[in-house]
C-alpha cells in the first residue's frame, strides 16, 4: 500500500470541548503522522466554499453555520494508506453507526456535529489539502 496524504479537520463541537490532543492520539496510534496542523477560524463564506460539493443538499447552510461557529483545527495526516486509515479511525459518519473506539462513537454528539472531517479519495484530498496549505507547510 503507497503512503498517501489526507486532510484532516478537528470541527467545532471538538474543540470547544477541547478533545484536539485525544482525536490527534488516535490518528497516531493507527500510524498516521500529523506532518502539517493549524488551528483557524473559518468564515461562513470559507465554509460554504470548502464543502461546495454539499451545496444542493438540504443540511448544507446549517453545515457551513456549524463549521464557523469556533476554531477549527485542520489538518495533513500521512501514512500507509492514509485515506481509508483515517476514515477507519473516524468511523461511520452516523456516531450511533460508528464502531466503538472510533473517534466518532466516542466524541461525536449527533449526525451534523460530529467531530471530524476526513478527505474520501486521492483527488478530494489534494484539493482539500491544497485549500488549507502551502507546499511550504507540508514538513513530514
Amino acid at each position: 500500500m503507497a503512503v498517501e496524504r489526507t486532510l484532516s479537520i478537528i470541527k467545532p463541537d471538538a474543540t470547544t470541548r477541547n478533545l484536539t490532543g485525544k482525536i490527534n492520539a488516535k490518528f497516531e496510534d493507527a500510524g498516521l503522522r500529523i506532518v502539517a496542523q493549524k488551528r483557524i477560524q473559518l468564515t461562513k463564506a470559507q465554509a460554504g466554499e470548502f464543502y461546495a460539493v454539499h451545496k444542493e443538499r438540504p443540511f448544507y447552510d446549517e453545515l457551513c453555520e456549524f463549521m464557523a461557529s469556533a476554531p477549527v483545527v485542520v489538518q495533513v495526516l500521512e501514512g500507509e494508506g492514509a485515506i481509508a486509515k483515517n476514515r477507519d479511525v473516524m468511523g461511520a459518519t452516523n456516531p450511533a453507526d460508528a464502531a466503538a473506539g472510533t473517534i466518532r462513537a466516542e466524541f461525536a454528539e449527533s449526525v451534523g456535529e460530529n467531530s471530524v472531517h476526513g478527505s474520501d479519495a486521492p483527488e478530494t484530498a489534494a484539493e482539500e489539502i491544497a485549500y488549507f496549505f502551502s507546499g511550504l507547510e507540508l514538513v513530514g
